[in-house]
C-alpha cells in the first residue's frame, strides 16, 4: 500500500469515527508522525494532502526542515530537552510534551529572546505510569497555571500516551480522563481546547473521545524498519 492509499484508508476511518459520535471530522487534525522516516515520505505525504507533520526528536526535525522545506506545519510530539529547546522554539506550530517547569521555562526564556510565542501543551500521565513521561492527573490545573503564567508561551490543551494495550479499546478510559481534564482547563483558558491523543493503534478510540489532534505514524507511512 502506498503512502496516498494509506493516508486515504485513516482519514476515513477518522471520518467515520467522528460519525458514529455526532462529531464533524473536520474539528480532527490528522499529524502525521514521520519519525525515522525520510524526508521523501514527508514530501510524498504532503502531495497526498496531509498538512501537519510530527516529529519527536528535535535534531531529525531540524535535518527534515533543512531538506523538506515549507510542506506544512509542524509539531514536536516528544519529549523535549531543555538544551535543545532552540531546536524546536519557533520552529513548530506546537510543543505537544511540555511535562516539567524545567521544560516549560526553557521554552519561555528561548521564545523570549527569539521574540514569539510558542504555543504548547501540557502532557499529562493519565495513568500515573512510573516509566512514562507527564504531569499527574491531579497536579494539571497547578502545573497549566504556572505555565501559563510564563512570557512567550501560550497554553493550548493537553497530550496523553495511554498505557499500551492490544485491544485499542483499552485507551478508552483513559482518553475519557483526558477529555474530563481538558474540559476544566478550557473552562479557565478559553484558548486551551486542544486534546492531542490516539496514535496508529487507537486514534479511531481517540477521536470518539473528543481527540482534537492524532498523532499517527506507521498507519501513514508503513512499519518502521
Amino acid at each position: 500500500m502506498t503512502i496516498p492509499d494509506r493516508i486515504a484508508e485513516v482519514r476515513g476511518r477518522i471520518e467515520r469515527a467522528a460519525a458514529s459520535t455526532g462529531r464533524d471530522a473536520s474539528g480532527v487534525r490528522l499529524i502525521a508522525v514521520s519519525k525515522s522516516w525520510p524526508p521523501e515520505a514527508v514530501r510524498a505525504a504532503a502531495e497526498a494532502g496531509i498538512s501537519d507533520f510530527g516529529e519527536n526528536r528535535a535534531q531529525e526535525l531540524t535535518h527534515k526542515l533543512s531538506v523538506v522545506g515549507n510542506v506544512g506545519t509542524w509539531h514536536f510530539v516528544g519529549a523535549l530537552q531543555t538544551n535543545k529547546a532552540s531546536l524546536v522554539v519557533g520552529k513548530v506550530a506546537l510543543v505537544h510534551s511540555v511535562d516539567r517547569i524545567a521544560i516549560a521555562e526553557a521554552i519561555s526564556r528561548r521564545a523570549e529572546r527569539s521574540g514569539v510565542s510558542q504555543p504548547v501543551l501540557v502532557q499529562v500521565n493519565v495513568a500515573r505510569e512510573p516509566a512514562k513521561h507527564g504531569v499527574d492527573p491531579d497536579e494539571v490545573m497547578g502545573f497549566a497555571e504556572r505555565v501559563a503564567a510564563l512570557e512567550g508561551i501560550e497554553l493550548r490543551g493537553l497530550m496523553t500516551l495511554p498505557p499500551f494495550g492490544r485491544d485499542p479499546e483499552s485507551s478508552r478510559p483513559w482518553f475519557k480522563k483526558l477529555a474530563g481534564l481538558g474540559a476544566m482547563l478550557a473552562d479557565r483558558w478559553a484558548g486551551a481546547p486542544e486534546l492531542s491523543m490516539g496514535m496508529s493503534r487507537d486514534f479511531e478510540i481517540a477521536v470518539q473521545e473528543g481527540a482534537t489532534m492524532v498523532r499517527v505514524g506507521e498507519a501513514v507511512f508503513g512499519a518502521r524498519n
